[in-house]
């Protein structure tokens, strides 16, 4: 069965070129962000890493950490990685997880059951639907999944906005609206009363009897 929004992240132990990690150990109390990669040494991937090492301070401020996946074995992601800097500027510093044998990309569904179990011999188009980002929470549980096309760069800027999001309506009974960015108007759930929405949130604009709008919380 698929993964869905808040099922529990699946557990694995795998090797990383940060040496073996038990996963739900590795993430912590905090958050973490898992994306995957058909191949190494691909064109469209060797930017992503690369863009993503750049913004490893920003997600160092949202308390989540950043590890990567390939089918590949680790002794090829360190030559990668010389790769990456080259073309990028940016040290790839986070681990990336070795998955040879298909294991952790078939307990995330990134590949049906019946594709082989090695990366011995693959392409890229083998691996065509290991391109994916997951986004974990403190409680293990999946908040966000993206699965991309192999032709189209993923936008990791949308995922860090899309992470201050989910922190900042974890923590308030707010939603975010179309296009939102940090700083921008909520939306007020459903589940907060009108007189409940003036103790907590002050004034709000309500437009239509299911919308109401919002400065966002603070804190």
């Amino acid at each position: 069965m698929a993964l869905r929004i808040n099922d529990v992240a699946p557990d694995f132990t795998a090797e990383t070129t940060a040496g073996e990690i038990a996963f739900h150990d590795w993430i912590g109390d905090g958050w973490a962000i898992m994306f995957s990669h058909p191949k190494d040494f691909t064109p469209v991937c060797t930017t992503e890493l690369g863009y993503m090492a750049g913004l490893a301070g920003e997600f160092d401020k949202r308390n989540c950490k950043i590890i990567g996946i390939s089918v590949d074995p680790v002794e090829s992601h360190h030559a990668w990685k010389q790769d990456i800097k080259d073309v990028t500027g940016h040290a790839v510093d986070y681990p990336l997880i070795a998955d040879p044998e298909l294991k952790v990309a078939k307990l995330y569904d990134m590949l049906p059951a019946s594709e082989g179990d090695s990366s011995e011999g693959r392409t890229p188009a083998d691996n065509a639907t290991v391109r994916s980002v997951f986004v974990i929470g403190p409680d293990k549980k999946i908040k966000l999944s993206l699965t991309y096309p192999m032709t189209t760069g993923r936008n990791f800027d949308e995922i860090l906005r899309v992470i201050d999001s989910m922190q900042l309506t974890a923590k308030h009974q707010v939603a975010t609206p179309a296009q939102w960015q940090p700083g921008d108007k909520v939306i007020i759930t459903a589940a907060v009363s009108d007189a409940d929405a003036k103790e907590r949130f002050g004034s709000f604009d309500q437009p239509k009897p299911y919308l109401r709008y919002t400065d966002q919380p603070k804190g």
